[in-house]
């Protein structure tokens, strides 16, 4: 059946995979929610004990206002195997228990004119604010008690995660698994800028005063840029058992005091469940990627707070850069001091995109000579003059400068059309072979630096399912679903190469 509905439907813009009820793991490692589910003659075939958690994973895969749509075959199950009586009460309760209402019902005959079969219609729908998800964001944000910015730091340290790296989360029907490595990289990664400039964290906070996590191993990164603390990156000798140090000390911070005071309201039961590790012996090499972070421990949230998070990280991050520096102005005027919000701004930002450009610019440089180096729109190949280099996935919709994301392009086709455009399921259809090409022969050929860092933030970043050793047609995949999740959650419009500048 798949393999005839890829014959009949050979749209690019269509993604397929397998899975089944009601475990659908694959989907799940893939981070996918959608604004429509439809099960059409699904239903009689998963077992009745297994129903509420089939259920309960379909919901928790529908965006808020997203449809539900069952079609249910009622009568003759008894004559073949495998099949179970279904019927529309049982969804209307499933329904309430998971705050779906009915929209809509209907009813007709069989199609093939069974006498004994007929068809139930049900079509579900999930309250816009359904989840609390916002709201209870918007507690921790503003209302929460703070006696330090360890609350912000930590939710902003997840909202991180949610926006880059959901290929490390592991995802269950009502929740999502994260490295507490990750966590407590992200966490270095924002203070280390603010705690070098010597904005306050603390009320009595001056610089490295009284910070829990500012220990042996943070001093011996001191030298290290708080850009560089991103997974991918390769640190060896005394700087990477410095950095060993400096994660198991976030770590230990984070979960004695951010991850157990953080709660819901009027409770004191926590958001977010950590389990720590033993971090053992520090290494005298260290790359950062999900299996070195998830030897730290783990840390679990709600599922509807990390959706939420994933999919509005461009609205709940500048809440809480400007709540975290409000609270920082706060300290400091207890401390007779008024910080220049210039720096802060500088500080509180998270990245830049030009770093990396030009280490892809060099690995492209060899290519270049040899006259191999191909524009991965238009398969014209380059010159010098004309090699820009591109983020497929738009910078302005998705600060991403991971190396499968910085692909080979002609300037003019790159600045004058592209721009910071998404491109289309077509675009990426035709440019397929071009961009595995510049991955294997820029990125995999360049050295095991090169090549260990191109895999570890895939495997970070894009949802690549349930292989450890994803092949480039996994990563293209990935890609695909990342196209879709930035198309439908954040509206980004479309780009697709005119016939002008397609190759041929």
């Amino acid at each position: 059946m798949l393999d005839g509905a890829r014959a009949r439907h050979r749209s690019p813009a269509i993604v397929w995979f397998r899975d089944q009820l009601p475990s659908l793991e694959n989907l799940f490692r893939r981070g996918a929610s959608f604004d429509v589910i439809l099960l059409n003659a699904v239903w009689m075939h998963v077992r009745p004990a297994e129903r509420p958690r089939a259920f309960r994973k379909l919901v928790s895969l529908l965006k808020p206002g997203g449809l539900l749509a069952f079609t249910l075959r009622s009568g003759g199950e008894g004559g073949e195997p495998g099949m179970f009586p279904a019927n529309a009460e049982e969804i209307e309760k499933l329904a309430r228990n998971h705050g779906a209402f009915v929209v809509r019902q209907g009813r007709s005959t069989d199609g093939l004119g069974r006498p004994e079969v007929h068809w139930e219609q049900i079509a579900l729908k999930l309250s816009d604010d359904g989840t609390g998800a916002l709201p209870l964001l918007r507690h921790v944000i503003l209302n929460d008690a703070k006696s330090a910015t360890y609350k912000l730091g930590l939710l902003r340290s997840v909202a991180r995660a949610a926006d880059g790296a959901f290929g490390m989360a592991r995802r269950e029907a009502g929740s999502v698994t994260l490295p507490l490595g990750l966590l407590a990289l992200n966490w270095l990664r924002l203070y280390k800028p603010l705690v070098e400039a010597e904005m306050p964290q603390r009320p009595g906070n001056r610089g490295q005063d009284g910070l829990g996590f500012i220990r042996e191993g943070w001093r011996g990164i001191s030298d290290v840029p708080a850009r560089d603390l991103r997974v991918g990156n390769t640190f060896s000798g005394a700087t990477a058992k410095a950095l060993h140090r400096a994660i198991r000390d976030a770590c230990k911070n984070m979960v004695e005091m951010p991850i157990n005071f953080m709660t819901y309201p009027g409770s004191r039961i926590p958001v977010l469940a950590a389990r720590k590790l033993p971090a053992g012996k520090p290494p005298g090499r260290v790359i950062i990627d999900r299996d070195y972070l998830a030897g730290f421990g783990e840390v679990s949230l709600p599922a509807h707070l990390w959706n939420a998070l994933a999919r509005h990280d461009a609205w709940v991050e500048p809440a809480l850069v400007a709540e975290w520096t409000a609270l920082m102005d706060r300290y400091a005027k207890r401390q007779g001091r008024t910080l220049d919000q210039t720096e802060v701004a500088r500080a509180m930002t998270w990245s830049e995109p030009s770093r990396d450009v030009q280490f892809v610019r060099d690995i492209s440089d060899a290519l270049l000579e040899n006259g191999e180096l191909y524009c991965v729109w238009t398969g014209k190949r380059l010159t010098r003059k004309r090699r820009n280099i591109d983020h497929c996935m738009p910078w302005a919709a998705w600060p991403c400068d991971d190396l499968w994301n910085l692909l080979p392009a002609n300037s003019g086709v790159n600045q004058r059309q592209k721009r910071a455009l998404l491109p289309s399921a077509q675009a990426l259809h035709i440019a397929r072979d071009r961009i595995c090409s510049w991955w294997e022969n820029g990125y995999l050929a360049a050295g095991e630096i090169a090549e260990e860092r191109f895999y570890a933030e895939a495997r970070s970043s894009l949802p690549l399912g349930p292989s450890e050793n994803p092949g480039l047609d996994d990563l293209f995949h990935g890609l695909q679903l990342r196209r879709l999740a930035l198309r439908a959650d954040q509206k980004v419009d479309e780009w697709t190469p005119p016939p002008a500048v397609l190759p041929g």
